[in-house]
C-alpha cells in the first residue's frame, strides 16, 4: 500500500484528467481570443462554424496535456533528462495545437 502510495504521489504529483483539463483551457483560452479577434465572418460559411475549432483545438491541448503527465518519468529523473522532458512537451504541444487550430478552421478561416 505505501509503495503504491509512493509511486502515486512521486512520479505523478497530478492527476492526468487534471493535466488534460490544463492544457484543454490553455488551447481554449488561446482559440476563443483567435476568434473574438479575427472580426466578421464570411457569409458563405455555415452558420456555426465557430463550434468546430471550439472543439477541436481544447481537444488537441489535452493531448498535449497527457504528453506532459506521460513524460513525467523522464522529469522524475532528474537533470537533462528534466530539462528534455519539459523542451519536448511544450514542442509536441504547440505542434499539437498548431495541427487543432489548421483542423478546427479548415473550410473557413484556414483556406
Amino acid at each position: 500500500m505505501t509503495q503504491q502510495n509512493e509511486l502515486t504521489n512521486g512520479l505523478h504529483p497530478a492527476p492526468l484528467n487534471k493535466r488534460m483539463l490544463k492544457g484543454a483551457g490553455i488551447a481554449l483560452i488561446l482559440i476563443t481570443a483567435f476568434l473574438l479577434s479575427a472580426g466578421e465572418s464570411n457569409p458563405a460559411w455555415p452558420k456555426f462554424w465557430m463550434i468546430r475549432p471550439l472543439v477541436i483545438v481544447p481537444l488537441a491541448g489535452a493531448v498535449g496535456g497527457a504528453v506532459y503527465y506521460n513524460l513525467d518519468c523522464l522529469r522524475y529523473q532528474g537533470g537533462w533528462k528534466k530539462v528534455l522532458a519539459n523542451v519536448l512537451s511544450l514542442v509536441i504541444y504547440i505542434i499539437g495545437l498548431w495541427m487543432g487550430t489548421i483542423l478546427g478552421l479548415d473550410g473557413t478561416m484556414w483556406d
